[in-house]
């Protein structure tokens, strides 16, 4: 199960995209997030990763 939230961020000329992904942590069953910044390319990659 992911959770994606997308805004743009503006750094200098780069276009960089931050991107929130639910993860379900299997030794106690409670979710967690994890974020990262990353370029708008890699995002679908990135949620399709476990």
């Amino acid at each position: 199960m992911a959770k994606k939230t997308v805004a743009s961020l503006q750094t200098s000329s780069k276009r960089l995209t931050k991107a929130i992904k639910m993860v379900k942590s299997p030794k106690t069953g409670a979710y967690t997030f994890m974020e990262s910044v990353m370029s708008p390319e890699l995002v679908n990659d990135w949620l399709k990763k476990k």
